[in-house]
């Protein structure tokens, strides 16, 4: 349970393309504790991020309340520890501050040739054809695939392995978004921002005044809200987020947050048959599993060991 309540909470569907990047927000209303059902949040309707460069100042400017800006993002904060040992550096931090520039200047490229493929620029590949995943373990220096997950992306019994971070081929790949979102948001703003888990607890973290950024995986909240995976049912159809409409309302009436006028209405619709439903409806969803560690009514994580803390990262809410 935190011992201090953000002012704003925020969670971003993020892409690499801008205008797929939706965010929704819960602000502070001041009548609850958040510790108990009901603790005084406003959820507003998702809505567009907007520039990167700005936002998370003007989700800082969107209330008056006191204590820090909490916001979740959807894609990986950290790296294999496989690979964080191999680069030579101490630890994530000075891995972000570092790449992009001097030995490390094409880190941000991805790779089209195998041969390329390397500590200083491990994603790959630009395209398909004869492209193999074992061309990342070679070209890396690694021996089993699992090398090339962090503990947070192995599998569990709600969810198959995820794919590799380097891996960017494919419509479950996550590099590309990653490379993105350190690119625009993570190393622009450095020391001004807390990443969870490497610079502290939550609990510890809400302590303080800086912005909060924490690694998110909406697909891991489904069945904490109450949507199963029976009957078999598609996000990216309007038809298949408005089938789970009631357990997600069911959810939110238990927790007595109060919500923007049309919430419902989106949610029972199914956020509409524009292609950035499916992006509205992962932000919410990503918004109340932060609600839910927020509130204390769940752990933020498993305990730390010396590679979550120092390489990986984890999951916001995620079980051991």
């Amino acid at each position: 349970m935190t011992s201090s309540l953000p002012r704003v909470i925020a969670h971003c569907d993020w892409s690499i393309h801008p205008g797929k990047r939706w965010m929704a927000v819960a602000l502070q209303d001041g009548t609850g504790t958040g510790t108990d059902v009901g603790a005084g949040w406003q959820i507003g309707l998702p809505e567009p991020v907007g520039v990167t460069a700005t936002f998370l100042d003007r989700l800082a400017a969107r209330s008056k309340a006191s204590g820090p800006v909490l916001v979740g993002v959807d894609f990986p904060i950290g790296v294999p520890a496989a690979y964080g040992a191999a680069t030579g550096l101490a630890n994530f931090a000075e891995l972000l501050a570092t790449v992009g520039s001097g030995a490390w200047d094409r880190w941000f490229e991805v790779c089209d040739d195998r041969a390329d493929i390397g500590i200083h620029r491990p994603f790959y590949p630009v395209r398909p054809g004869g492209r193999r995943r074992e061309h990342l373990l070679t070209g890396l220096g690694q021996a089993d695939a699992a090398d090339l997950l962090r503990a947070c992306e192995r599998k569990t019994d709600q969810r198959p392995a995820a794919c590799s971070l380097f891996w960017t081929l494919g419509g479950n790949q996550v590099g590309k978004a990653a490379l993105a979102g350190w690119r625009e948001v993570l190393q622009p703003q450095g020391a001004r921002i807390a990443l969870w888990p490497f610079d502290g607890a939550l609990h510890d973290l809400l302590g303080g005044e800086r912005t909060i950024v924490a690694e998110t995986y909406p697909g891991d909240t489904y069945h904490r809200l109450g949507i199963g995976r029976r009957p078999v049912w598609s996000k990216r159809s309007q038809a298949g987020r408005a089938s789970v409409a009631p357990p997600l309302l069911d959810w939110l009436a238990q927790r007595g947050h109060a919500q923007a006028a049309g919430l419902e209405a989106a949610i029972r619709d199914g956020f509409g048959a524009h292609a950035s439903g499916e992006d509205q409806f992962d932000a919410l969803i990503g918004l109340c599993g932060m609600l839910d560690v927020v509130d204390g009514h769940r752990a933020e994580g498993p305990p730390l060991d010396a590679q979550v803390g120092r390489w990986e990262g984890w999951v916001l809410g995620q079980a051991a």
